[in-house]
Formats: structure tokens, C-alpha cells, sequence
């Protein structure tokens, strides 16, 4: 694959994916989720396990009383709630810890919720939607890996993702969307998954979307989530525009994006 070729004449590694991981996809593809397995699974990773517990356990999640298994937490949330949050652990644990990247990880949190709960209300795959926010920008946390001097500053400093590619391209010879969805490859993400963290930047700057049906409706989902988090005010611009290219109805993906706002200001709040 070209991408793979770019990666190895420019010396920038992937981060392996971790094996609870490759073990947890495992699982989930099979035709009927095994809760008992899945939750020894992860609770056998005892700093993972604590991690997912931490983050089901904040506000943003609604749960009326604290949960203390990841067993429990599978009753109340159900395996795909639970598989994204784990997920998002497991990526962030490939990771240096840094102030750097604090930032990215919140976004990523919030992103992965928004297109979960609209998937939802649109009759989605929720897992694949919530992994795509989630990896959406982790080829900068890949960048910031290889070179954290260089592209420190670069990330703290850019204004908006579209010139930080340019400014990424003229300092490494690739962009961060492209490292974004080479990671999701080798870990294996539903292809949909891939083609949206491969062209978030583009969707989100007004430029051509992919040519692949499977992926527009994830693409859109995304777009509209940036628009939640940045611009909340351009709300039925973006639906608009954005159900139109995605092949979504505009009424219900309105609906569905007013909800999902709702609830992360909620949990917020």
C-alpha cells in the first residue's frame, strides 16, 4: 500500500496495537458478544481495566450508581459502549503521556460520544462510528511520537487542520490523516473507519469527499461533530450540507445531532 511505502522511506513507526485489543476485535466479531469473556478479558489488564472503569464512571456516561466491574458496566452500557471506551484507553496507552497531546485526547472523547449518539438515532453502527472519532487525529499523537521537538510547537501553533497538513507535508513528508488511517489499518478498523480518519480533513475543509458509499455516512456523522465542537451556532448549515453528501436524511440527522449535543452539554454541565 502506498501509504505503507511513504511510512517506511520516511522511517515514522506505528505503535503496535495491544494484544487485549487484538484479542477484544476477536470478540466482537463474533455473531453474539460473549459479556463473560469480553469482561475478563479486559479486567486480565488490571491498569486497563482501572482506566475503563475511570472514564465509565465520569458524568458524561449517566450512570445512576458506580460502577465497579467492567462485568457491571457490560449490563448497563452493552459490549460496544464498553469495546470504545477500551479502545480509547488502549490507543492512549501506545502513547507518550504529555501536555501536548491532552488536548487531542478530550477532543477525541467527545467526538467518539457525538458520533456514537447520532449513529445511534440513525440506525448506524455505533462501534465504527465511535472509532472513527476516536482515531480521527491520532496520526498527530503517531507525528508527536516520531518527533516530539519538531512537531510540538507545530501542533500547539497551527490554527486549523488544513494548513497544519500543508506545514506537515513540508516538515515530514506526510500528513497526519494519512498516519491516522495507516494506524487504523494495521489495528484492523472497520474499513469505513479507515476512509473517514483518512479524509476528516478534507470533508471537514469543504473539499471533495471519498468516492466510497460505505464511508459517507461516517463522513458525515464527523463533520457535523466538528461543527458541534467548534461552531455550534453553524448547526443546520452543516447537517444540511452535510446529509445531503452523506446520504442522510436532514430532518432525522438534525435531530439526532440536537440529542447528542444535548447530552454531552448535560454531562458537561
Amino acid at each position: 500500500m502506498p501509504v505503507d511505502h511513504t511510512l517506511r522511506s520516511l522511517n515514522i513507526d506505528l505503535p503496535a496495537q495491544p494484544a487485549v485489543l487484538v484479542q477484544l476485535s476477536l470478540l466482537l466479531a463474533e455473531e453474539e458478544v460473549d459479556f463473560k469473556a469480553m469482561g475478563s478479558l479486559i479486567e486480565g489488564d488490571m491498569t486497563l481495566a482501572a482506566a475503563v472503569l475511570k472514564a465509565l464512571n465520569s458524568p458524561i456516561y449517566g450512570l445512576r450508581q458506580q460502577v465497579r466491574t467492567v462485568q457491571q458496566a457490560l449490563l448497563y452500557l452493552g459490549s460496544n459502549e464498553v469495546a470504545a471506551i477500551t479502545y480509547e484507553m488502549g490507543l492512549r496507552s501506545v502513547f507518550p503521556s504529555a501536555p501536548e497531546l491532552d488536548a487531542l485526547w478530550l477532543r477525541a472523547n467527545r467526538r467518539g460520544m457525538l458520533m456514537a449518539l447520532m449513529a445511534r438515532r440513525l440506525g448506524l453502527d455505533t462501534f465504527v462510528a465511535h472509532s472513527a472519532g476516536l482515531f480521527e487525529e491520532c496520526g498527530k499523537a503517531v507525528m508527536f511520537r516520531h518527533a516530539p521537538e519538531r512537531y510540538g510547537p507545530m501542533l500547539r501553533d497551527a490554527p486549523a487542520d488544513d494548513l497544519l497538513v500543508l506545514q506537515e507535508m513540508q516538515a515530514f513528508g506526510v500528513s497526519h490523516d494519512a498516519l491516522g488511517a495507516a494506524l487504523c489499518q494495521t489495528w484492523t478498523l472497520h474499513p469505513a473507519a479507515v476512509t473517514c480518519v483518512r479524509y476528516h480533513v478534507v470533508v471537514q475543509s469543504g473539499g471533495t469527499w471519498p468516492d466510497k458509499p460505505e464511508a459517507r455516512p461516517l463522513c458525515a456523522l464527523s463533520a457535523v461533530a466538528h461543527y458541534l465542537m467548534r461552531a455550534p451556532d453553524a448547526l443546520e448549515a452543516a447537517v444540511r450540507a452535510a446529509a445531503t453528501l452523506g446520504g442522510l436524511d436532514e430532518v432525522r440527522f438534525l435531530e439526532a445531532a440536537q440529542d447528542a449535543y444535548a447530552v454531552l452539554r448535560a454531562a458537561e454541565a
